[in-house]
């Protein structure tokens, strides 16, 4: 009897200690989980390289979780077979057909979910995004009143899949979707509080994370009295004081005043996850790579720390997805011509600056095999008047990404004949070189010599696009075009 008891005692204590083990195993998958640094994957670019080429790019680099803003099957295909997890994108404005529409809802999934995970191996879809900033308040409630809805059928539609217990819901909200003096007074926006409860009370019924976008940049840049230093992570001069917590960074304050939000309508432990955080290399006067470096470095190294935020202390988000992979030319400006340049790489895959990601890799390897048009440039011919120059100008810059010209971007005080380069070249390689779409009635002229002028890089396209270039004089909204050139235009003239 004596015998039977120590050996039950010693299978106990054995027991324990498999299961303290486990324990800390799945304890250390979960801190590693806790820290996962991914990206945004945007594909609004006139120059694409391929989808291949990027997926190499993100192995390399050891980047396993990616945000995507749409579908797109040639991603998600290139992506099957690797280590990445992918959440994948429904645009805003396909919001309202799914909330009114089960059918629509099931054939959304059937076209971007069961075919893919009919496949061998299937790809590691964590993740679809209900919209993008539907809540925005630039938006005046135009997709508000579908965003739960849409869930409700979508969710309906993943238990029908089968896939419900493989793919959560989530919806992309900016920071603007709460308001507060000081973090621990955070609240909703009072037109946003009855349907945010709603949305809270689906995505709590599912274990999902309440996602949103921060972005200390866009408080710099919208407002002059915005302390300069409380945007990074070095420390600050104007901390925020809110009682016995102080504040030294923005994303630090931001984060905990949507905390705070949650916490006021009864979901104070929801898991946050961060959709888009990250700063422009150019386009605006504090859009630079010094700056871009000195804020993603830092937020990296206080994800890593661990140590959370004064009302979460401990705890950092569930997953932060920098913003964004590569810059996209051709997305809107309307906001600013940042908009264009919050890549930690260039349209072609390679690294604009040293950056750490903490994912095993030290600094960032560039794009491998990237398949470029021959070395040559469309520039103004020195031999011609410039005088009648304005029009092809505003062509170029009509199909062309010109925002580098802008005042306080890195093109910017290159001169007039420099500008007119610009222009000229931006359009010339974004017709694969056509020696015709240099000619702008003999004011152009092809060279071999790079034009680029210190940190104005003259680019040079790739040539393993995913898409064509298109029509030679394609209209991309006239009417945010022409706010972009009217300050070009006032720069150059």
């Amino acid at each position: 009897m004596e015998l039977s008891w120590r050996m039950k005692g010693a299978v106990e204590a054995r027991v324990m200690i498999v299961a303290a083990i486990v324990t800390i195993l799945i304890l250390i998958i979960r801190c590693g989980e806790a820290v996962g640094i991914g990206v945004n994957w945007g594909t609004l670019s006139d120059h694409r390289v391929s989808a291949d080429t990027v997926v190499d790019l993100l192995i390399r680099n050891r980047i396993s979780k990616v945000k995507l803003f749409d579908a797109d099957p040639t991603i998600v295909e290139a992506i099957r077979g690797t280590h990445i997890q992918l959440m994948l994108g429904i645009p805003n404005h396909m919001i309202q057909l799914l909330s009114s529409s089960p059918s629509a809802a099931d054939s959304w999934v059937r076209a971007n979910l069961t075919r893919h995970f009919l496949a061998h191996p299937p790809p590691d879809i964590r993740y679809v995004a209900v919209g993008n900033e539907p809540f925005l308040s630039s938006y005046a409630g135009q997709f508000q009143s579908y965003v739960v809805p849409a869930l409700v059928n979508l969710q309906q539609s993943l238990v029908k899949a089968n896939l419900a217990r493989s793919v959560k819901l989530v919806v992309p909200c900016n920071a603007d979707a709460y308001e507060s003096s000081l973090p621990s007074q955070g609240a909703f926006r009072t037109d946003l509080t009855p349907i945010i409860t709603q949305l809270l009370s689906f995505l709590n019924s599912y274990a999902s994370p309440f996602v949103v976008n921060i972005y200390p940049f866009l408080s710099l840049y919208g407002n002059s009295d915005f302390p300069q230093d409380y945007a990074f992570f070095g420390g600050t001069n104007h901390p925020v004081i809110d009682g016995s917590n102080v504040y030294y960074n923005a994303f630090d304050g931001n984060y905990d005043t949507l905390v705070a939000a949650l916490d006021r309508i009864g979901y104070g432990q929801m898991p946050i996850l961060i959709g888009e955080v990250g700063w422009p290399t150019d386009g605006a006067i504090s859009a630079n790579i010094t700056a871009a470096r000195a804020f993603n470095q830092g937020l990296v190294n206080h994800l890593l720390s661990n140590k959370g935020t004064p009302l979460r202390p401990g705890s950092p988000p569930l997953d932060v997805y920098l913003f964004g992979l590569l810059d996209e030319g051709e997305k809107n400006t309307l906001p600013g011509n940042f908009e264009r340049h919050w890549g930690i790489f260039s349209f072609d895959g390679q690294a604009k600056y040293a950056l750490n990601l903490g994912l095993g890799s030290n600094m960032l390897k560039n794009a491998r095999d990237v398949e470029y048009l021959p070395s040559r440039w469309c520039v103004a011919n020195p031999a011609k008047d410039l005088s009648g120059v304005e029009n092809y100008i505003k062509l170029a810059c009509t199909v062309a990404d010109c925002t580098t010209l802008s005042y306080g971007s890195s093109c910017y005080g290159i001169g007039l004949k420099g500008n007119v380069s610009y222009a000229f070249n931006s359009y010339y390689q974004l017709q694969k070189q056509d020696a015709v779409s240099c000619d702008f009635d003999g004011l152009g002229m092809i060279t071999f010599l790079d034009p680029s002028v210190g940190q104005c890089r003259f680019l040079v396209g790739v040539a393993d696009s995913d898409t064509s270039s298109g029509p030679t004089w394609r209209g991309r909204g006239t009417i945010i075009h022409s706010l972009v050139f009217a300050g070009i235009i006032a720069i150059l003239l």
